[in-house]
């Protein structure tokens, strides 16, 4: 019993040394390094870190059985690697980057306003897609979300018009002049059509993938946005996200992902609201 107290005794004072700043120190570290590893495991670059670890695990053994040409060897590879991985992640880091920097402390009062001109643009992007899919029309639409899309945007014929269903389809029609780019729709307004986009430099894509799907998945990669796909080939509606493709997706399935991506906190709160209800 003596132990016991003398390690309760311990751990408490311990415990008194901690401060509430000690506290916010830890937490602010934690989440850094959560959203760092949730961002890499959303990328293809999630199997260098893995590797990563691994060296430096072998290092460490290394090191505990004092294998000096191994130690030696593994540490001169770590200090190039180092290098190399900025180079390797370059995109990541630009993407966390930005997505720091352009952190939304406005528009608060406006949000419901622009929940309600959301509703309307998913509304009408189902409809569309659904008749685009149908007479197997290629379509390539582009929702900016925090990380702005200026270049791309420059690189169309700027429309700054309401997003209808009617507009999408003539943007797409195969004879329309501005057909074979992307559409990118900012704060619910089609903001340009005819867009050059980035293609995927990942290479571990399906074959099968043709160049919208590839520049779709590429401009989800350098930014946060939410692009839609339709296939000119199948008629298959895809959405890329972070750099990851979802393919055939039903309508039902279509529109509950797009309001998942593009109104996350109104299907968090529909959510909550639904199992209070069911557990009052």
């Amino acid at each position: 019993m003596r132990a016991i107290s003398s390690l309760i005794g311990i751990i408490w004072a311990y415990l008194s040394t901690i401060r509430i700043l000690d506290i916010l120190d830890i937490v602010i570290v934690a989440f850094v390094i959560y959203k760092i590893i949730r961002a890499l495991r959303a990328s293809a670059s999630f199997r260098v870190i893995r590797g990563v670890l691994l060296i430096v695990v072998l290092l460490w053994l290394a090191s505990i059985l004092k294998l000096n040409v191994v130690s030696f060897v593994l540490g001169k590879a770590f200090e190039v690697g180092l290098i190399a991985l900025v180079v390797i992640f370059q995109p990541e880091l630009r993407r966390f980057l930005e997505r720091v920097g352009s952190g939304k402390f406005t528009g608060i009062l406006n949000r419901h306003s622009a929940n309600k001109e959301m509703e309307q643009v998913i509304t009408q992007t189902v409809i569309s897609c659904a008749d685009l899919s149908k007479t197997k029309t290629g379509a390539l639409i582009v929702f900016e979300r925090e990380i702005k899309l200026d270049a791309p945007i420059k690189t169309g014929t700027i429309i700054n018009a309401d997003f209808t269903s009617e507009l999408v389809k003539n943007i797409f029609y195969p004879k329309a002049p501005l057909h074979d780019g992307a559409a990118i729709v900012r704060s619910c307004r089609v903001a340009a059509a005819g867009c050059m986009l980035p293609l995927s430099s990942n290479m571990n894509l399906s074959r099968d993938l043709g160049m919208r799907h590839r520049a779709g998945i590429g401009m989800s990669e350098q930014s946060d946005a939410v692009v839609v796909i339709v296939s000119e080939e199948t008629g298959s509606i895809s959405v890329a996200v972070n750099g990851t493709l979802k393919r055939h997706l039903a309508a039902d399935t279509f529109e509950k992902l797009l309001r998942n991506e593009l109104m996350p906190e109104k299907t968090e709160s529909a959510r909550k609201l639904w199992n209070f209800k069911k557990n009052p």
